[in-house]
């Protein structure tokens, strides 16, 4: 009787699980780097969150009311000593001017800052010539930019 392999003859269990080890270990090289890439894409949305806030609070330490304004919504509610208005851009930012022009910015500082239901919000603690002004800040993203809807200083 004449016997014609085709193939390679059947593998020993020593070198069938052995080929078998090797394909998983294939795989969960492929898992390791793909729950990797998901992690650097989550810290890089953290980092966004956070750069938002950042940009803002420096805004706000420069005292310049158009390096806030960068930041606003077409309509921002604004609050000074406990009167609050929503002003379209223009009249925010003049608005914003008047309130830097009598009180000199000193400086910024944050003293809390997180997100709640896709917003994030900052509160510090604004340092002027006329004495500190506990501010509040929510920013919403839309279109992928940072805006800016509410700051209060109080």
């Amino acid at each position: 009787m004449l016997e014609i392999y085709v193939n390679t003859p059947p593998a020993s269990n020593k070198e069938f699980n052995f080929i078998l080890q090797m394909e998983s270990n294939k795989k969960l090289n492929i898992m390791k780097k793909l729950f990797f890439l998901l992690g650097i894409v989550m810290i890089c949305f953290a980092f966004t969150s956070i750069q938002g806030i950042n940009e803002v609070a420096a805004a706000l330490k420069s005292g310049s009311a158009n390096s806030v304004a960068k930041y606003f919504d077409s309509k921002v509610e604004l609050t000074i000593g406990g009167k609050s208005s929503t002003y379209n851009k223009a009249q925010a930012t003049a608005a914003l001017q008047s309130f830097f022009s009598t009180n000199t910015v000193k400086g910024f500082s944050i003293k809390h800052q997180g997100d709640n239901a896709g917003s994030e919000y900052c509160i510090g603690t604004l340092s002027t010539s006329s004495g500190d002004f506990r501010t509040t800040f929510y920013l919403n993203k839309k279109a992928g930019d940072q805006n800016l809807q509410e700051i209060r200083f109080e």
